[in-house]
């Protein structure tokens, strides 16, 4: 049987991204990583009816996309070395589809089970 993922509400994973705004070491499980990533969908489909709205074209939609850039980034190198790979491996995402794929499957995989060489899981 598999590992069983810590469990996170959806408030306890984004305020977690958030409180680690930069921090590039350490470890992300799955529901810190996808619950994250269901707000900035949330956020950004929020933030783009509004710049709408409001100014006809995306403003705040800019800004919000610069303030999510270093936590989105960190938590997506710290879901890498759950389990177990550089965090550099975010760059195989600059290859066109198939880069996105392969990050895709990573993000979907349990991490490692016990401590691995970026520390214990979380």
């Amino acid at each position: 049987m598999g590992q069983r993922e810590p469990d996170m509400n959806f408030t306890e994973a984004v305020s977690s991204v958030f409180s680690k705004y930069a921090v590039f070491s350490g470890r992300a499980g799955r529901p810190e990583f996808w619950l994250f990533a269901l707000f900035n969908v949330i956020a950004s489909l929020v933030v783009a009816f509004i710049d709408n709205l409001l100014f006809g074209h995306e403003i705040l939609g800019a800004i919000y996309g610069l303030g999510v850039l270093l936590p989105s980034l960190a938590v997506a190198v710290r879901r890498l070395h759950d389990i177990d790979r550089s965090g550099w491996w975010i760059l195989v995402g600059l290859v066109p589809l198939i880069g996105w794929i392969i990050l895709l499957i990573w993000y979907i995989r349990p991490g490692t089970p016990g401590p691995n060489q970026y520390g214990p899981p979380v």
